[in-house]
């Protein structure tokens, strides 16, 4: 770890369902870029932010939310950390290397439906020079 300040849990949010010891990995389309394929598994230490990349990934199936534990190196968040945000407020994290899933966190706060349709929303009004470039 690198310029790490957090020690856990940790919290990744997708519409994939999977179960206790299976792996995420990197390689996959980003949420956001579709044209982008990332080169990272990312990862958050708050489970609202996990929440709300369940509530925006792309593909069929629902929300869930994971308890994941990293199987190797991480790093801030790039393209939130002091691109967006001073500091890593989001406590937002990166790995080429895979996260295991712990558990699923069946618990979690959901956002109610106005706010999510203001998220969606608002993440299609983004143009791409908005967007801006995604440090992959």
């Amino acid at each position: 770890m690198t310029d790490v300040l957090d020690e856990g849990p940790f919290f990744h949010g997708t519409k994939a369902d999977l179960r206790e010891g299976q792996l995420f990995t990197a390689g996959f389309r980003s949420n956001y870029r579709p044209e982008v394929v990332m080169n990272h598994i990312y990862f958050t230490a708050t489970i609202n932010g996990a929440g709300l990349a369940a509530e925006l990934a792309a593909g069929e199936g629902e929300p869930r939310v994971y308890a994941v534990e990293p199987t190797g190196a991480f790093e801030n968040d790039p393209n939130v950390t002091d691109k967006k945000f001073p500091g890593n407020p989001t406590r937002s994290y990166r790995s080429t290397e895979p996260l295991r899933v712990l558990h699923e966190v069946t618990d979690w706060p959901r956002l109610p439906p106005d706010e999510l349709r203001a998220w969606r929303e608002r993440i299609a009004a983004i143009t791409a020079d908005e967007r801006g470039e995604i440090i992959n």
